[in-house]
């Protein structure tokens, strides 16, 4: 059974960072995509960072320059550093895995983690 746990939410204040991470387990196939998404009550779940198994990455335009996405392609872990935080980063952040073989493709979610930046 494929499992994606994510830690590192927490209460921080405006300007803070956090560090969240996500590790994968239970696939006998390595994960093509990687990311976070988050989401807000009332609000459809929004892409924040993903990144390819090659290296690609992609970002919400409201976390450039303050988001850095990296991956352990060996351990199938995935983190999302956050810098300058804002309450408008107040969510709940989920990890999101996509495993591409041949034709089929499988999306996994974690279980979420709540970020509230507040003071």
């Amino acid at each position: 059974q494929v499992q994606l746990v994510e830690s590192g939410g927490d209460l921080v204040q405006p300007g803070g960072s956090l560090r969240l991470s996500c590790a994968a387990s239970g696939s006998i196939f390595r994960f093509t995509t990687m990311g976070w998404y988050r989401q807000v009550p009332g609000k459809q779940r929004e892409l924040v960072a993903d990144a390819t198994r090659a290296g690609s990455t992609n970002y919400a335009d409201s976390v450039k320059g303050r988001f850095t996405i990296s991956r352990d392609n060996a351990k199938d872990t995935v983190y999302l550093q956050m810098n300058s935080l804002k309450p408008e980063d107040t969510a709940v952040y989920y990890c999101h895995g996509r495993i591409i073989v041949a034709l089929s493709i499988q999306d996994y979610w974690g279980q979420g983690t709540q970020v509230t930046v507040s003071s």
